[in-house]
């Protein structure tokens, strides 16, 4: 695979990447780049950390790059998730790692790190104090939307450290690509101007998409708040497709999900249709009854959305195509919860915890 082909197997999911032209030249430079994409260990698993992810590792994997995925248990820490209890927000890690295996995640072929790891050593601290001498106080409560966030839902001091510690993991890591969703672009941007004042390596920065919650967009004072409000989210059931959902679930969730008729900008069944079914089964499959068309399939995405802008095809009949997919790429994950001793004990703990905001 050539550079150039690399770079367009990149941009297949990436919503942004800065810059391209950086992308092109790591690739020309280095036969296996660094690129790290991180978690909290927060709780259950929605279709976007088990389907999409998996999608996407497949793809960075294919261009040659070393991805470490990141479970950042001490940030979930930080962030009151699992009442702030380390050692359940570690277990929900160690569910994680196996919601990445049922969903077709090769995790022989990645690195899988912990933020505690690198975290134990005065040379991460100094780094961390270092990025957070470059960042104003104001700077830091504009960025602490990656923690998903706004200055209001402070509670504490110690969450005035996550963006500069985030921030200082790129470096630790010595991460060439991040690749993280538009929620986190902040950090990212803020990774780069500091590598440029202190003569570090400069990561390129390859932004996905933010899979919308059930509900659609939840505008909000400015474009941020409304991104951050409007993913899917795993501490919200009502905006989630969970890896874990029955066929029923699944059913009774995309029935009432928002969908409105020749729009899809906006339009969360649409995008599940985009973002995991057609990259996940390379078509979209709806068994209409004779007297509403009968079986229809559409091979891309594009074909959909033409198709559904037009009006030739009911909002029903896509929910009905949709749920029927989805449902195909999770039940294979339930049943290896279902069969894995190891992961279905992880579940049944995960599920018995406080999931906190």
């Amino acid at each position: 695979m050539t550079p150039q082909e690399k770079v367009k197997v990149i941009k297949s999911f990436a919503q942004e990447i800065i810059s391209e032209e950086e992308l092109l030249k790591l690739f020309e430079e280095k036969e296996h780049p660094v690129a790290y994409d991180g978690f909290e260990p927060s709780g259950i698993a929605p279709i976007h950390f088990g389907l999409l992810r998996a999608i996407n590792v497949k793809k960075l994997l294919e261009t040659g790059i070393h991805l470490k995925l990141y479970l950042a248990d001490y940030f979930a820490y930080i962030n009151n998730k699992m009442d702030a209890d380390i050692k359940k927000i570690q277990r929900v890690g160690e569910y994680f790692i196996e919601v990445w295996k049922a969903s077709g995640v090769e995790t022989n072929k990645i690195e899988i790190i912990w933020a505690s790891d690198i975290m134990d050593s005065l040379e991460y601290w100094d780094r961390v104090l270092t990025v957070a001498r470059h960042l104003s106080l104001n700077r830091t409560f504009k960025s602490l939307t990656i923690a998903g966030r706004s200055q209001k839902d402070i509670l504490s001091t110690a969450q005035l450290f996550y963006p500069s510690m985030q921030v200082a993991d790129i470096f630790e890591m010595d991460i060439d690509i991040c690749q993280l969703g538009m929620d986190q672009r902040r950090a990212t941007m803020i990774a780069r101007e500091i590598a440029d004042k202190l003569n570090w390596k400069k990561p390129v920065a390859v932004h996905h998409h933010m899979l919308l919650g059930l509900k659609g967009i939840k505008q909000m004072e400015n474009a941020e708040q409304t991104l951050i409000a409007s993913k899917m989210s795993k501490s919200d059931p009502t905006s989630s497709i969970y890896m874990h959902d029955t066929k029923k679930e699944i059913e009774n969730k995309i029935r009432t999900a928002f969908c409105p008729p020749n729009q899809t900008q906006g339009n969360p069944v649409f995008e599940y249709a985009k973002y995991i079914i057609f990259p996940s089964l390379g078509n979209l499959k709806i068994y209409r009854a004779k007297e509403h068309g009968g079986y229809i399939e559409y091979q891309t995405a594009n074909e959909l959305k033409k198709a559904y802008e037009m009006g030739n095809l009911h909002p029903n009949d896509l929910k009905m195509g949709v749920s029927e997919s989805l449902e195909m790429l999770i039940k294979p994950v339930r049943e290896y919860f279902e069969k894995d001793k190891k992961a279905r004990n992880l579940y049944e703990e995960v599920i018995g915890y406080n999931i906190t905001r």
